[in-house]
């Protein structure tokens, strides 16, 4: 975790860098387009529906705790965060057959947050506040297959007072968090599509405040 903050915060500074300091080009998202093998996986948040099959006694559903556990029917203090909906049913039949002759169970989710990982994370000028130069908002949206940057900024809004041509997009490439461009006001402005880019389970977009 702490290797991790290291490299957020390397990024950070190198986009905070070229924001406000200037001169700094960044490579822009749109040629770097990455093939995604997104698996979603349970996070604290969701709810969980559990289905064991002839036994419906033991079928319930259950909210995945902040600390990412779960508590349901003969299984206690399960973890289910950062499994997928089949790894967390194996994990609960060897659990109940114990107690049950070999359980057939099913898992689904609602509520999809996810893990933090995988989420699209947002701050700066987002979500029509205005009140002046320097009021940023943060957020954090769960990622979709196929989601594009039209999409996050279709969720959270943008402020008055957003520079969206000098967004940036923080990305990890290859265990490596790179900062690279991306063309808001371009996209909403001009609807120029070229700019609507693919985003990542992970990304976080950042959107500073415009010059006056």
């Amino acid at each position: 975790m702490l290797m991790i903050f290291k490299k957020f915060f390397v990024a950070w500074v190198a986009v905070l860098a070229c924001l406000f300091v200037g001169g700094c080009a960044q490579p822009l998202l749109e040629d770097i387009q990455q093939a995604s093998d997104y698996t979603y996986r349970i996070g604290p948040g969701d709810s969980v529906n559990i289905f064991v099959w002839g036994n419906p006694e033991l079928s319930t559903s259950a909210a995945v705790r902040p600390d990412g556990k779960i508590t349901v029917p003969l299984v206690e203090e399960l973890l289910a965060s950062g499994k997928t909906p089949f790894e967390l049913a194996r994990d609960i039949e060897k659990v109940l057959s114990t107690y049950v002759k070999s359980p057939q169970v099913v898992v689904m989710v609602g509520g999809f947050k996810g893990v933090r990982d995988q989420q699209i994370r947002i701050i700066g000028r987002i979500g029509g506040g205005g009140g002046g130069i320097g009021r940023y908002q943060g957020k954090s949206i769960p990622y979709e297959r196929g989601m594009t940057l039209l999409d996050v900024i279709i969720q959270i809004g943008l402020d008055q007072y957003a520079d969206g041509n000098r967004a940036s997009v923080i990305r990890n490439i290859n265990g490596e968090l790179k900062p690279y461009a991306v063309r808001i006001n371009d996209l909403i402005d001009d609807a120029d599509l070229t700019a609507n880019v693919l985003m990542m389970p992970g990304d976080i977009l950042i959107i500073p405040d415009a010059y006056f």
